[in-house]
């Protein structure tokens, strides 16, 4: 772990409604063990500790059994991923051992790189947000975020129309850090790939198999 990521929390995001893959997308099996414990894997060792992120409507055993703390959306109902921001920055903000930002993962994609917290902690700056991208799209879902930016967040959310996290970014300063393909005995494939359907859980189990093999 490199320096400035020791002093980096993460935050998997897992409050989607999972509504393409007609079950609780987390808890879904992918090789061995149910999709979250993949991306709590491939954090664990990049961050100086995890949290799962949920609705306040998604309290209860499912998070529980992988033994870390579970931090509700401050906001009702299912507001998207800034509802998740925003409770970690408040959270994070509290906290006298966190640093200035912390990062974000969804709890659906689990290929992402090894290197992601230390290659966004070189651009690190003060109320900047850095973003992971990829074959020229941004992944904002991967981040560091600035607990700089909460009251700014939770004003901004006020709004019911306001809920497109690009449209969020767009008030402040970010950089986008790229990340090259991941190659696999079944091809490329996207680092940042998320699973959102049976069938794109089929293709990732493709993959999986390939790397272990």
């Amino acid at each position: 772990m490199s320096a400035p990521s020791r002093t980096i929390p993460g935050l998997v995001l897992a409050g989607g409604l999972s509504r393409r893959m007609g079950s609780n997308k987390a808890m879904v099996t992918l090789g061995d063990a149910p999709l979250l414990s993949h991306v709590i894997r491939r954090i664990t060792p990049q961050v100086c500790d995890v949290t799962i992120n949920a609705a306040t409507t998604d309290k209860g055993s499912w998070a529980e059994g992988f033994g870390l703390p579970l931090l509700p959306d401050t906001l009702n109902g299912h507001a998207g991923p800034l509802a998740g921001v925003l409770a970690g920055m408040r959270h994070y903000r509290n906290r006298d051992t966190t640093g200035s930002h912390f990062l974000t993962a969804p709890a659906d994609s689990p290929f992402f790189p090894d290197d992601l917290v230390a290659r966004l902690c070189e651009h690190l700056s003060t109320d900047t947000i850095v973003i992971a991208a990829s074959s020229g799209q941004l992944h904002p879902v991967f981040a560091l975020w600035p607990v700089a930016l909460a009251d700014d967040l939770e004003d901004w959310l006020k709004n019911d129309a306001n809920r497109r996290i690009r449209a969020f970014l767009a008030r402040h300063v970010t950089i986008g850090v790229a990340f090259p393909p991941l190659e696999t005995a079944k091809g490329s494939l996207d680092p940042f790939f998320n699973i959102n359907t049976p069938d794109e859980l089929a293709l990732a189990r493709s993959h999986l198999e390939s790397m272990e093999t």
